[in-house]
């Protein structure tokens, strides 16, 4: 197995001491403690994608930490938790576009073709685990999590900095150098600012298999 490979149980083996795991509801309280009292940001609990506006900022708080539960509990896993030393240190959030609700209503990242195409939509670290490579793994986890459920591409929606210190609380949907490390290209939108980048089913297959050799 590479050290981007999956494991038949659907563990992400990336070093002795990291894993990249599905959220699935035995492990809730590992994304609690994550996430933390707040919910990672004022009460998001990874739910702004998935709510309209009006519903999501009615449930900042307790109200969204309940709806992830069940999303959780409902299955499939919306995403995926990294662990370091059996602590929980990282989310990358990636499921099919239209689950994403906001994001379908989205003029600047509306759909670039009618391909039936998931999408990576949060990436979460804790404190410690930042600035050491961890969203690129994610994000290669999230991409083999899409490709092994049927997806013919994955999408990611990365901020372009405009500094080079940009502060963590702007770049929850990742940045386009994490996006690029794992193999993601740009691939359109509208906005230079908030591009639209996506890695093929085909393409990653490739890749796997020259790994072999």
């Amino acid at each position: 197995m590479t050290a981007c490979g999956m494991t038949a149980g659907g563990v992400k083996e990336l070093g002795v001491k990291e894993l990249i795991v599905p959220l699935t509801p035995d492990r809730w309280d590992d994304f609690v403690q994550l996430f933390g009292p707040r919910g990672a940001c004022g009460g998001c609990w990874c739910m702004t994608w998935r709510l309209g506006l009006r519903d999501f900022d009615a449930g900042k708080g307790d109200k969204n930490r309940r709806a992830m539960r069940q999303r959780v509990k409902r299955g499939p896993p919306p995403g995926l938790l990294a662990y370091h030393d059996d602590l929980p240190v990282g989310w990358v959030s990636v499921a099919p576009r239209t689950e994403f609700v906001r994001l379908e209503g989205s003029r600047v990242l509306a759909p670039l073709d009618a391909l039936p195409v998931w999408s990576v939509s949060c990436l979460y670290l804790a404190k410690v685990a930042r600035r050491q490579g961890l969203s690129s793994r994610l994000l290669r986890a999230a991409a083999d999590f899409a490709f092994a459920h049927g997806a013919p591409a994955v999408e990611g929606y990365p901020v372009i900095p405009k500094q080079a210190a940009m502060p963590d609380v702007f770049a929850w949907t990742g940045i386009a150098a994490s996006f690029e490390n794992v193999g993601f290209t740009k691939a359109g939108g509208r906005s230079p600012a908030r591009p639209i980048y996506r890695a093929v089913a085909k393409l990653a297959s490739k890749r796997r298999g020259s790994s072999k050799h």
